[in-house]
């Protein structure tokens, strides 16, 4: 179960924030004495409750973190939201405190105008995030730009965060050349898309990116389409995510990442775009460092293969959790 907290980011852009929890148990069926339920039909012990209220108060605003457990914030990536940690939020809320955060112009989050995807306003939200909520120090969760995010904000905020996990996020600058590929790539989209089985299709074969079929690919991408009167297309603006690129492709970000005083774990997957020898000089340059890499994956390591993604990061999370 997931329900919706919202947060306020900087500048005061909404955020939807995404607080886990286990399902219940089901409760089971008790038959009813005669007469005691209209038609003498059997009815559950209890009646289901009404939903929560996405507007009331999340629990952390009552209660610290620790009260049920460590906080802990996941970060999607660009074009990313919050329903990709899924898996990953359900197994960490059977005993932490677990939020996944939609970032600005994601997912159901407030989409502002362009000149407010800077750096500072993505690290600020994250700030927020944890602060509102009551998460910190939070283990902060983190892929490709979320990770980048997560280290940046470890650097500026030590107070905030008690441990990192980077996934598949490169520190060295990528370059023109590489935002230029972006731009030509989202010109290649065949957007509206007529049903989701083509999203899935496109992304998961067609794309010109794809080298050979990902399903897993379509999948990700099929949760970021939502439906207009003339077909499927992406929730978020293709010009706000190359905005939001070119705040980090340009620069590299080693100093940020020497700054981070807690433990941290850095994953790759094996065919990601984080390579290894980059992926063990981050691991080096941080000074609580660690690695783990994930076979048969790729750029979307959680979401392609997550119980291989639980096996790598659980020994590290375990140890940074423990009470």
């Amino acid at each position: 179960m997931a329900r919706r907290i919202d947060v306020t980011g900087a500048g005061g852009v909404r955020l939807a924030a995404w607080e886990f929890a286990e399902p219940p148990k089901e409760r089971p069926y008790v038959p009813a004495r005669a007469g005691a339920h209209r038609g003498g039909l059997p009815r559950q012990l209890s009646e289901p409750p009404e939903p929560p209220d996405p507007q009331a108060p999340a629990a952390g605003h009552a209660r610290a973190a620790g009260a049920g457990g460590a906080g802990v914030l996941l970060l999607h990536g660009l074009m990313g939201r919050a329903s990709h940690w899924a898996p990953t939020a359900r197994w960490l809320a059977e005993r932490h405190r677990t939020v996944a955060l939609d970032q600005r112009g994601h997912g159901q989050s407030e989409k502002p105008p362009r000149r407010a995807y800077t750096r500072e306003a993505y690290i600020e939200d994250a700030e927020a995030a944890v602060e509102q909520l009551g998460l910190g120090p939070a283990v902060l969760v983190g892929h490709a730009m979320g990770a980048l995010t997560a280290w940046q904000l470890a650097a500026k905020r030590p107070d905030l965060v008690r441990a990192l996990v980077i996934c598949d996020m490169r520190a060295s600058a990528l370059g023109a050349a590489s935002q230029r590929e972006w731009e030509d790539w989202f010109k290649t989209w065949p957007t509206p898309f007529a049903t989701l089985a083509d999203v899935r299709k496109w992304f998961g074969a067609d794309d010109p990116w794809v080298e050979r079929p990902d399903p897993a690919r379509g999948a990700f991408y099929a949760e970021i389409m939502h439906e207009g009167a003339d077909g499927w297309r992406p929730v978020f603006e293709p010009e706000q995510m190359l905005v939001s690129r070119e705040t980090w492709v340009y620069d590299a970000h080693w100093e940020e990442l020497a700054q981070v005083r807690c433990p941290a774990l850095v994953v790759r997957g094996l065919d990601g775009e984080l390579g290894r020898a980059e992926a063990q000089e981050m691991v080096r340059v941080l000074p609580l460092g660690e690695y783990a890499e994930v076979t048969d994956a790729g750029h979307l390591v959680h979401f392609d293969q997550p119980e291989a993604w639980r096996a790598a990061v659980s020994p590290f999370l375990e140890r940074v959790l423990a009470p």
